[in-house]
């Protein structure tokens, strides 16, 4: 079984930054897609950006520019760096580790992010 777990959410008025980070333990054997998603108030998770085991990478069209994921293999990590951020960005952010032998996924717990001013 894979574990994750995030850290990195909190306040930040607009225009500001913030880096999420997601952690896996556990059986890690295998090789993964590496995501995060976010999901607002009364609204559906939507993915936020992806990046692939030999580190391409996907965006939603709002975040084109002002986020970057990156991965670090050795530690079994994902990273989300967010800039200028929005107060329409404000959601639970979720990572999701993807196996690409069988498709099955993995969720963290998910982390709150919140731009206000």
């Amino acid at each position: 079984q894979v574990q994750l777990v995030e850290s990195g959410g909190g306040l930040v008025q607009p225009g500001g930054s913030l880096r999420l980070s997601c952690a896996a333990s556990g059986s890690i054997f295998s090789i993964y897609a590496m995501g995060w998603y976010r999901q607002a108030p009364g609204k559906e998770r939507d993915r936020v950006a992806m990046v692939t085991a030999i580190g391409l990478t996907t965006y939603a069209d709002s975040v084109k520019g002002r986020f970057t994921i990156s991965r670090d293999n050795a530690k079994n990590t994902v990273y989300l760096q967010m800039n200028s951020l929005k107060p329409e960005d404000t959601a639970v952010y979720y990572c999701n580790f993807k196996r690409y032998s069988d498709n099955v996924e993995f969720w963290g717990q998910g982390t709150q992010v919140t731009v206000s001013s």
